[in-house]
């Protein structure tokens, strides 16, 4: 059985490797299929990063069947735990929605109107700034469906240096990542370990909100002042707007079912049934919505259970390296290991050693929601910011190397004032 086990481990490590060389590669196969046209449409599928783990989960499914026997590989899938994907499917789809956008909207361009400066400026602003530490109480992944939505015709657009749009979009995934600990139940990695920790939101606003609040207001400041001679009034021309206007009751009404899915996140059977009753309600009032974003949803939510199938066999080897180092060392290893693992997975990790410190505690989720804006697996919402603003970018896709540069700056600024202060 132990031989059995660690043939089945050494196997998940080596196709969840190739899962990363894959992802940081993916760019690649959009060139090739541009070489390619008889086989183009195949390279474009395995160049979509959000198809990325789900592709490597089923071949590492079909390897154990054949290892270990069906019956095996159908046990192992039916014993993780989906609820993060369907959550982040059906949040994307009611957070996208017209209505929830145009309430966000207007929040937005009404604060922008009040501030004595550049409208324009200060719109862009607050969605890298605002919008993220809203996350803190609609969540993460709908946090970032509204900030990318929002975002995408005034920076993630044509005329704009790629260079920028990668600084931006590293803004943006780092501070949706650290802008959702002003509570216990927002950020997938606060989460993880919240319950075990007995960690409250009052708690996490006074050892951590403050401090990634002003993470989110620098890193905010500097990319719109490094945007500011890129946004001109075309932008707002951009924007899709309906002839139809949504009436408030319509805005307050997907609101609150933006607001039950958040209330039942943990409890897919309740999520999925008040998702059901909101498509029914999009139908019914169908001349106030714009097409629903399930296409992106399924994607994202196919990415984020195939890094559950995977993700789940790797703790082997992930766990006894984060019970084995010192707090300032877990700090600066788990800023690393979640370029490569989702934070989430990492914390959780965490919360099964017995006997942490307290300071270790805090140093190993710190690190987590500090480094998970490096990569598009580092936090359960980047798939759908990337799946949202990826036609913004050259050949339609975002390269990971691109991400990775974008988002060191901001990783930085955040992880200094997390460690620091």
């Amino acid at each position: 059985m132990t031989i059995y086990m660690t043939d089945i481990n050494l196997l998940a490590a080596l196709i969840f490797g190739l899962a990363l060389i894959h992802t940081f590669s993916a760019k690649s196969f959009e060139r090739i299929a541009d070489r390619s046209p008889r086989h183009a449409g195949l390279f474009h599928l395995l160049g979509e990063i959000e198809v990325v783990f789900g592709f490597w989960a089923f071949i590492f499914i079909a390897a154990m069947a054949l290892v270990s026997g069906g019956d095996q590989a159908i046990s192992y899938l039916e014993s993780r735990q989906y609820t993060e994907p369907l959550f982040v499917f059906v949040i994307m789809v009611v957070a996208a929605s017209r209505p929830v956008l145009e309430a966000v909207r207007m929040l937005i361009a009404a604060i922008a109107r009040a501030a004595p400066f550049d409208t324009l400026l200060v719109r862009v602003w607050l969605c890298f700034a605002l919008v993220p530490l809203i996350g803190s109480l609609i969540t993460e992944p709908a946090a970032m469906t509204l900030a990318a939505l929002m975002l995408a015709p005034l920076v993630f657009r044509p005329g704009l240096p790629e260079g920028l749009k990668y600084a931006a979009l590293g803004v943006l995934f780092v501070n949706v990542s650290v802008g959702g600990t002003l509570t216990s139940f927002a950020a997938p990695p606060v989460l993880m370990v919240a319950a075990t920790w007995q960690w409250d939101s009052a708690f996490m606003a006074a050892n951590f909100g403050w401090k990634a609040a002003g993470a989110v207001v620098i890193n905010a400041t500097g990319i719109t002042w490094a945007l500011r001679r890129h946004l001109t009034g075309n932008a707002h021309h951009a924007e899709d707007q309906s002839q139809v206007p949504v009436p408030l009751v319509v805005m307050l009404i997907h609101i609150l079912f933006l607001g039950a899915v958040v209330v039942f996140a943990h409890h897919p059977v309740v999520f999925l049934g008040i998702f059901l009753f909101f498509l029914g309600y999009t139908q019914a009032y169908a001349q106030y919505q714009s097409p629903l974003i399930l296409k992106e949803g399924l994607l994202v939510g196919f990415f984020l259970a195939g890094l559950v199938v995977l993700g789940g066999m790797q703790q082997w080897w992930l766990q006894p390296i984060v019970s084995s180092l010192e707090p300032t060392s877990l700090f600066f290893g788990a800023l690393g290991l979640t370029a490569i693992t989702d934070n989430a997975a990492l914390t959780y990790l965490g919360s099964l050693i017995e006997g942490i410190s307290d300071e270790a505690k805090y140093m190993l989720v710190a690190g987590a929601v500090a480094g998970g804006g490096l990569t598009v697996i580092a936090n359960a919402p980047n798939p759908a910011g990337v799946a949202l603003l990826r036609a913004g970018f050259n050949d339609g896709s975002i390269g990971i190397g691109g991400l990775l540069a974008g988002a060191m700056l901001p990783t930085l600024v955040a992880a200094a004032l997390l460690l620091l202060l």
